[in-house]
Protein backbone atom coordinates (compact mmCIF):
# COMPACT_ATOMS: atom_id res chain seq x y z
CA UNK A 1 0.00 0.00 0.00
CA UNK A 2 1.09 3.62 -0.51
CA UNK A 3 1.84 5.65 2.59
CA UNK A 4 -0.18 8.80 3.14
CA UNK A 5 1.64 12.03 3.93
CA UNK A 6 1.05 15.51 5.26
CA UNK A 7 3.36 18.49 4.91
CA UNK A 8 3.37 21.63 7.04
CA UNK A 9 5.34 24.76 6.18
CA UNK A 10 6.55 27.29 8.75
CA UNK A 11 8.68 30.44 8.74
CA UNK A 12 10.37 30.79 12.12
CA UNK A 13 13.38 32.24 13.90
CA UNK A 14 16.28 30.03 14.85
CA UNK A 15 15.27 29.96 18.51
CA UNK A 16 11.79 28.71 17.52
CA UNK A 17 12.77 25.67 15.46
CA UNK A 18 12.83 23.10 18.26
CA UNK A 19 9.54 24.19 19.78
CA UNK A 20 7.76 24.50 16.43
CA UNK A 21 8.66 20.97 15.35
CA UNK A 22 8.03 19.56 18.83
CA UNK A 23 4.52 21.05 18.91
CA UNK A 24 3.54 19.24 15.72
CA UNK A 25 5.34 15.92 16.18
CA UNK A 26 4.27 15.51 19.80
CA UNK A 27 0.68 16.17 18.73
CA UNK A 28 0.97 13.43 16.12
CA UNK A 29 2.57 10.98 18.56
CA UNK A 30 -0.17 11.74 21.06
CA UNK A 31 -2.52 9.97 18.65
CA UNK A 32 -0.04 7.27 17.64
CA UNK A 33 1.01 6.05 21.09
CA UNK A 34 -0.72 3.42 23.22
CA UNK A 35 -0.11 2.08 26.70
CA UNK A 36 1.88 -1.09 27.26
CA UNK A 37 0.21 -4.32 26.14
CA UNK A 38 -0.31 -7.18 28.58
CA UNK A 39 -1.19 -10.51 26.96
CA UNK A 40 -2.95 -13.43 28.62
CA UNK A 41 -2.42 -17.11 27.87
CA UNK A 42 -5.69 -17.30 25.93
CA UNK A 43 -4.48 -14.61 23.52
CA UNK A 44 -6.54 -11.79 25.00
CA UNK A 45 -4.80 -8.59 26.06
CA UNK A 46 -5.22 -5.37 27.98
CA UNK A 47 -3.71 -1.98 27.20
CA UNK A 48 -2.24 0.27 29.88
CA UNK A 49 -2.86 3.97 30.24
CA UNK A 50 -0.82 6.80 28.73
CA UNK A 51 -0.05 9.88 30.81
CA UNK A 52 -0.27 13.37 29.32
CA UNK A 53 1.20 16.74 30.21
CA UNK A 54 1.01 20.36 29.06
CA UNK A 55 4.14 22.04 27.72
CA UNK A 56 4.44 25.84 27.65
CA UNK A 57 6.73 27.12 24.90
CA UNK A 58 9.28 29.83 25.65
CA UNK A 59 9.70 31.31 22.16
CA UNK A 60 6.25 30.63 20.70
CA UNK A 61 2.96 31.80 22.16
CA UNK A 62 1.37 28.36 22.50
CA UNK A 63 0.92 25.42 24.88
CA UNK A 64 0.77 21.87 23.52
CA UNK A 65 0.03 18.45 24.98
CA UNK A 66 2.43 15.50 24.84
CA UNK A 67 2.77 12.02 26.31
CA UNK A 68 4.40 12.17 29.73
CA UNK A 69 7.07 9.62 28.81
CA UNK A 70 10.58 10.81 29.59
CA UNK A 71 12.23 8.25 27.31
CA UNK A 72 9.95 8.97 24.34
CA UNK A 73 10.29 12.72 24.79
CA UNK A 74 14.08 12.44 24.96
CA UNK A 75 14.17 10.60 21.63
CA UNK A 76 12.22 13.37 19.94
CA UNK A 77 14.19 16.11 21.65
CA UNK A 78 17.51 14.63 20.52
CA UNK A 79 16.52 14.20 16.87
CA UNK A 80 14.79 17.58 16.63
CA UNK A 81 17.86 19.23 18.16
CA UNK A 82 20.10 17.64 15.52
CA UNK A 83 17.85 19.05 12.79
CA UNK A 84 17.73 22.46 14.47
CA UNK A 85 21.51 22.68 14.82
CA UNK A 86 22.01 21.58 11.23
CA UNK A 87 19.49 24.10 9.94
CA UNK A 88 21.02 27.01 11.84
CA UNK A 89 24.39 26.19 10.27
CA UNK A 90 22.83 26.11 6.80
CA UNK A 91 23.68 29.27 4.88
CA UNK A 92 20.39 29.05 2.96
CA UNK A 93 18.28 28.60 6.10
CA UNK A 94 15.72 26.07 4.91
CA UNK A 95 15.15 22.38 5.53
CA UNK A 96 12.69 19.60 6.26
CA UNK A 97 12.25 17.07 9.04
CA UNK A 98 9.99 14.02 8.75
CA UNK A 99 8.24 11.71 11.19
CA UNK A 100 7.60 8.38 9.47
CA UNK A 101 5.48 5.53 10.83
CA UNK A 102 6.16 2.08 9.43
CA UNK A 103 5.51 -1.58 9.99
CA UNK A 104 7.88 -4.48 9.52
CA UNK A 105 7.30 -7.46 7.28
CA UNK A 106 9.30 -10.66 7.47
CA UNK A 107 11.62 -11.20 4.56
CA UNK A 108 11.16 -14.23 2.33
CA UNK A 109 14.91 -14.75 2.60
CA UNK A 110 16.25 -16.02 5.95
CA UNK A 111 19.43 -13.92 5.84
CA UNK A 112 17.64 -10.63 5.23
CA UNK A 113 16.29 -8.28 7.89
CA UNK A 114 12.54 -7.54 7.99
CA UNK A 115 11.31 -5.07 5.40
CA UNK A 116 10.21 -1.66 6.71
CA UNK A 117 6.99 -0.49 5.06
CA UNK A 118 5.95 3.14 5.72
CA UNK A 119 2.23 3.81 6.13
CA UNK A 120 2.17 7.44 7.30
CA UNK A 121 4.62 10.34 6.95
CA UNK A 122 4.47 13.82 8.51
CA UNK A 123 6.79 16.49 7.07
CA UNK A 124 7.64 19.90 8.50
CA UNK A 125 9.37 22.34 6.16
CA UNK A 126 11.15 25.19 7.89
CA UNK A 127 12.35 28.50 6.50
CA UNK A 128 14.50 30.56 8.84
CA UNK A 129 13.83 34.24 9.46
CA UNK A 130 16.27 36.81 10.82
CA UNK A 131 14.51 39.59 12.72
CA UNK A 132 16.11 42.58 14.40
CA UNK A 133 13.64 44.59 16.46
CA UNK A 134 12.04 43.46 19.71
CA UNK A 135 8.60 44.27 18.32
CA UNK A 136 9.23 41.97 15.35
CA UNK A 137 10.28 39.16 17.70
CA UNK A 138 7.12 39.54 19.75
CA UNK A 139 4.90 39.68 16.68
CA UNK A 140 6.53 36.56 15.24
CA UNK A 141 6.11 34.77 18.57
CA UNK A 142 2.36 35.40 18.41
CA UNK A 143 2.02 34.73 14.68
CA UNK A 144 3.83 31.39 14.77
CA UNK A 145 1.71 30.39 17.76
CA UNK A 146 -1.47 31.06 15.79
CA UNK A 147 -0.17 29.17 12.74
CA UNK A 148 0.84 26.13 14.78
CA UNK A 149 -2.48 26.20 16.62
CA UNK A 150 -4.28 25.91 13.27
CA UNK A 151 -2.03 23.02 12.25
CA UNK A 152 -2.68 21.19 15.53
CA UNK A 153 -6.41 21.45 14.88
CA UNK A 154 -5.82 20.11 11.37
CA UNK A 155 -3.88 17.15 12.79
CA UNK A 156 -6.78 16.36 15.12
CA UNK A 157 -9.20 16.48 12.19
CA UNK A 158 -7.03 14.05 10.23
CA UNK A 159 -6.84 11.66 13.17
CA UNK A 160 -10.63 11.72 13.51
CA UNK A 161 -11.01 10.39 9.97
CA UNK A 162 -10.07 6.94 11.28
CA UNK A 163 -7.88 6.14 8.30
CA UNK A 164 -5.69 3.07 8.08
CA UNK A 165 -3.51 2.06 11.00
CA UNK A 166 -1.94 -1.40 11.31
CA UNK A 167 -4.17 -3.86 13.12
CA UNK A 168 -3.25 -5.04 16.61
CA UNK A 169 -1.08 -8.13 16.03
CA UNK A 170 -0.60 -11.32 17.98
CA UNK A 171 1.93 -11.17 20.80
CA UNK A 172 4.61 -12.88 18.71
CA UNK A 173 4.37 -10.15 16.06
CA UNK A 174 3.96 -7.13 18.34
CA UNK A 175 7.42 -5.78 17.54
CA UNK A 176 6.53 -5.70 13.84
CA UNK A 177 3.96 -2.95 14.54
CA UNK A 178 4.92 -1.24 17.81
CA UNK A 179 8.13 -0.04 19.43
CA UNK A 180 8.19 -2.09 22.63
CA UNK A 181 11.50 -0.67 23.91
CA UNK A 182 9.91 2.11 25.97
CA UNK A 183 9.16 1.23 29.61
CA UNK A 184 5.91 3.18 29.93
CA UNK A 185 4.36 3.61 26.47
CA UNK A 186 4.11 1.75 23.18
CA UNK A 187 4.11 3.97 20.08
CA UNK A 188 3.69 2.66 16.57
CA UNK A 189 7.11 2.06 15.01
CA UNK A 190 8.51 5.38 13.83
CA UNK A 191 11.71 7.07 12.74
CA UNK A 192 12.78 10.64 12.14
CA UNK A 193 14.86 11.96 9.27
CA UNK A 194 15.90 15.41 8.13
CA UNK A 195 17.80 17.34 5.51
CA UNK A 196 18.53 20.91 4.48
CA UNK A 197 19.77 22.70 1.41
CA UNK A 198 23.43 22.32 2.43
CA UNK A 199 23.24 18.61 3.21
CA UNK A 200 20.87 17.24 0.59
CA UNK A 201 23.54 15.22 -1.22
CA UNK A 202 25.08 13.81 1.96
CA UNK A 203 21.60 13.02 3.29
CA UNK A 204 20.90 10.98 0.17
CA UNK A 205 24.07 9.01 0.77
CA UNK A 206 23.14 8.49 4.40
CA UNK A 207 19.64 7.38 3.42
CA UNK A 208 21.06 4.83 0.97
CA UNK A 209 23.53 3.43 3.52
CA UNK A 210 20.74 3.26 6.10
CA UNK A 211 18.59 1.37 3.62
CA UNK A 212 21.38 -1.17 3.16
CA UNK A 213 21.82 -1.55 6.92
CA UNK A 214 18.10 -2.19 7.39
CA UNK A 215 17.99 -4.69 4.53
CA UNK A 216 21.25 -6.64 4.71
CA UNK A 217 22.65 -8.50 7.74
CA UNK A 218 25.99 -6.68 7.99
Amino acid sequence: MNSRSQTFELRVEGCQIDEAVACLFHTVLLHRTLGKFTFQRDGSYSVGTVGYEDVDCNFIDITYVCCSSVSLNNVLKTEISKFSNSLRRDSHGSGQISLEFFRKRKSHWPLFSPECIPWEVWNVRIELLKLCSRSDHQLRKETVGEEIGEKIIHIAEIMNRHEYTPRIPQQSELEFIFDTSYPDVQPYLFKLGYGNSDTSSSSMGYAFSRLLRETLPF
